[in-house]
């Protein structure tokens, strides 16, 4: 947690006057009961009526002199708490921007989530309250003490027992209460993990008929969560009773004492009224106190888990710029023998890949499911870093390339078309923020979606919703091969971009594409051999192994695994193969 309050160096003026202020308010409080007993001794004790007006006034000063103390205080918090946790929140979020595929994969979308709003709120509002009660709470009960021994000393003995015993009834149950609320927090990231994976799966779910099982383990985690904060909750809890107790007992025997005191001439009445408003205004903070201490408590868990998100570091490092430039002569992209492992896995995703690329060459990737099609083609982007072996672009290795440099170079199309709120223009920039009108209009066109855009109205300002709810699946794909033409790279990556496209429109993409002036080296993976059967050379993938190199012809006839998976898809070839053979 102590690592958090670098981002509080630029409030360091409202994090010193938030509590100056309310220290100032406390002490208006702590005069209020010396002038009531004045009141009672010398102006009703004594019938002066004018004693009486000056001290009303008084008591009238004190409190708006307070409540401007108390506003102050306020502003100057939640100044300090809104800053603080604006730099926290865009400083989570920046380095979650730095971490690789590895680490993301690692954490979750649920806990970033979790981390980025939740938490940090908690710890905003934790905050708050501590600049402008931290101290005034304790100030309060520790000065009501101190003023009790200047009314006397006999009766401000109690006050010194109480308030040690109240210490450890507090901090006690603070110290059981805190490992708690970290129980709880994680719980809570469960509970939306399964509450995000069951919405953006909803679809899946309810052709199955699995509402019920995942309505039962919802409950289920829901009911873990709702024992913990039980749990929690009773803990917490016996802090009001038990102060109470401790306040009342206390308050007994100093009415006991007081009255024994006056009655004995040592003291006035008015003194014992002091006293016990004194006490009242201890057990009054006290209830504060607990109240804050259990907002802290939340407060500080949320701050370790915020920090440790903080110190995650990430596994991949760019230099400052390229140690040397780019080869003419080399190929353009270039595998020399990968092999790569994800986090906590214990099979290789891909064995010993070796291929290159030339420029203006395009490359088909073709497998099974989980065959690595889609990882190899993240290494090149390098989303992930190669476990064994060297990746490189123009005759470097991608691990060489400045941040960003790399991938200014590629354009991407991933498997799960994304979409972003949005215009249609707005949505295209992504490729390039500074590409005219006709530029969009040419990749659209390429793209096979220049007819999706004309059909809406307004055209390149057609609006699309969040994740292009209100477009087709195959709308969506050919908006995003258009958004990576835009930014016309020097390497295309089609990750099975094209499978909800039919094969006509499939087929005058790849031409539109293969059309297309200069020399873009394009990857396309894909699961129909009929996708890639035109490349110039075809990537064979059979369980992370490379099975197959070279054209649809070659490997026709030397590559078992790709002639299964054509003939599976062409079957009637396969009977005309074996009619010719017979012949």
């Amino acid at each position: 947690m102590k690592k958090l309050w670098v981002y509080l160096k630029d409030y360091k003026k409202e994090s010193v006057l938030a509590p100056l202020f309310k220290l100032l308010e406390s002490l208006m409080d702590l005069l209020v009961p010396l002038a009531v007993a004045a009141i009672i001794n010398e102006g009703i004790g004594k019938n002066d009526p004018g004693l009486i007006l000056r001290y009303f006034l008084l008591l009238i000063a004190l409190a708006a002199l307070g409540m401007g103390f108390s506003f102050t205080a306020q502003f100057m918090a939640a100044k300090a708490s809104v800053g603080f946790s604006t730099k926290l929140r865009q400083a989570l979020f920046d380095h979650i921007q730095k971490l690789s595929y590895r680490e993301l994969d690692t954490l979750g979308a649920d806990t970033l989530i979790t981390r980025m709003t939740s938490d940090v709120n908690q710890i905003q509002n934790g905050l708050n309250l501590a600049l402008r009660l931290l101290l005034r709470s304790p100030f309060i009960v520790f000065g009501a003490m101190v003023m009790a021994f200047t009314i006397d000393t006999q009766c401000a003995l109690i006050f010194a027992v109480a308030i040690p015993v109240l210490s450890v009834v507090v901090f006690g149950i603070m110290l059981l209460s805190i490992p708690l609320f970290s129980k709880v927090q994680g719980a809570l990231d469960r509970l939306l993990g399964l509450t995000r994976e069951n919405l953006t799966g909803v679809r899946v779910i309810r052709a199955f008929c699995k509402e019920r099982q995942e309505t039962d383990e919802f409950d289920r985690q829901n009911d873990l969560l709702t024992r913990l904060n039980q749990r929690v909750g009773r803990l917490s809890a016996l802090m009001n009773p038990a102060t109470y107790l401790i306040i009342n007992v206390a308050t007994i025997l100093l009415i006991r004492q007081g009255a024994l005191r006056v009655q004995a001439g040592a003291l006035q009445q008015g003194d014992v009224v002091a006293l016990y408003n004194y006490m009242a205004q201890i057990v009054v903070e006290l209830v504060k106190l607990a109240s804050l201490i259990i907002t802290i408590d939340k407060s500080l868990a949320c701050g370790r888990r915020v920090q440790g998100m903080l110190e995650v570091k990430p596994t991949m490092a760019y230099p400052a710029q390229l140690s040397r430039m780019p080869l003419a002569n080399a190929p353009k992209a270039r595998f020399d023998h990968v092999s790569f492992s994800y986090s906590a896995s214990g099979d290789p995703a891909l064995s010993d890949i070796s291929f290159s690329a030339a420029r203006g060459q395009t490359v088909g990737i073709i497998g099974g499911t989980g065959s690595g099609k889609t990882t190899l083609i993240q290494l090149l982007s390098r989303f992930y870093d190669a476990t064994v072996g060297t990746v490189s672009v123009d005759g470097i290795d991608v691990k060489d390339y400045p941040e960003g440099a790399l991938m200014e170079k590629i354009g991407v199309v991933p498997q799960k078309a994304v979409l972003f709120e949005g215009s249609v223009r707005d949505n295209m920039l992504w490729g390039n923020e500074n590409a005219t009108d006709e530029e969009i209009w040419a990749a659209l066109k390429a793209a096979q979606a220049e007819d999706v855009v004309k059909g809406k109205e307004g055209e390149l300002d057609a609006r699309i919703e969040q994740g292009g709810r209100n477009l087709s699946g195959g709308q969506r794909q050919r908006l995003t091969i258009a958004r990576a033409l835009v930014k016309q790279p020097e390497i295309l990556i089609l990750d099975d971009s094209a499978s909800a496209l039919d094969f006509a429109t499939d087929l005058a993409l790849r031409r539109a594409i293969a059309a297309l002036p200069g020399e873009m080296t394009v990857f396309i993976v894909s699961q129909r051999s009929s996708s890639v059967r035109q490349a110039d050379q075809i990537l064979v993938l059979d369980d992370g192994r490379l099975a197959g190199l070279g054209s649809h012809g070659q490997l026709m006839e030397s590559c078992q695994v790709y002639q299964e998976i054509y003939y599976s898809q062409f079957p009637e070839e396969r009977k005309q193969t074996g009619r010719e053979a017979l012949a």
